[in-house]
């Protein structure tokens, strides 16, 4: 595996990690905003309070990322944290690139006060939820048996 970092993005890598988006969502063949359109939406979430990006490089440029959105909550101090996307790109995955972003975005939300991390994924996805399994996250509400679900209304 070739050296990486793993860093906080800020908005000068708005085009970079909008690029990368595009890719990801060309690659699973699912509807994608514009280049123009996601810029300027990273760029705001980079440089506010509401959330952040983590990035991965080595020498030859970004080799993946992840998209976290903060809120309040009246359930701890410190925000809610959902992480919206984590990209790697394909030729480089199973190399524990996946595995240094989220270490690095669950130390931010946890110096931020977060007190949880919520995580969308697709039930037949079963790669990605072995992952996020493997590093903690559940879908099965602490205490109970009941699986949790997540329902969306596009508007």
């Amino acid at each position: 595996m070739a050296e990486q970092t793993v860093r906080m993005a800020s908005a000068a890598d708005a085009e970079m990690v909008a690029g990368m988006q595009i890719d990801f969502n060309d690659e699973f063949s699912s509807p994608c905003p514009t280049m123009d359109e996601l810029v300027p939406r990273f760029r705001r979430i980079m440089g506010g309070e509401h959330g952040f990006v983590v990035v991965s490089d080595n020498a030859q440029g970004a080799i993946g990322y992840a998209l976290i959105t903060l809120r309040p909550t009246i359930y701890d101090d410190g925000p809610l944290a959902v992480l919206d996307e984590l990209y790697v790109r394909p030729a480089l995955r199973d190399q524990r690139i996946g595995t240094a972003i989220l270490r690095r975005v669950i130390d931010e939300v946890r110096e931020r006060g977060g007190g949880e991390i919520h995580i969308n994924v697709d039930e037949p996805d079963t790669d990605t939820r072995r992952f996020y399994e493997r590093h903690g996250f559940v879908n099965v509400q602490p205490g109970t048996e009941d699986r949790m679900l997540c329902y969306l209304q596009e508007l």
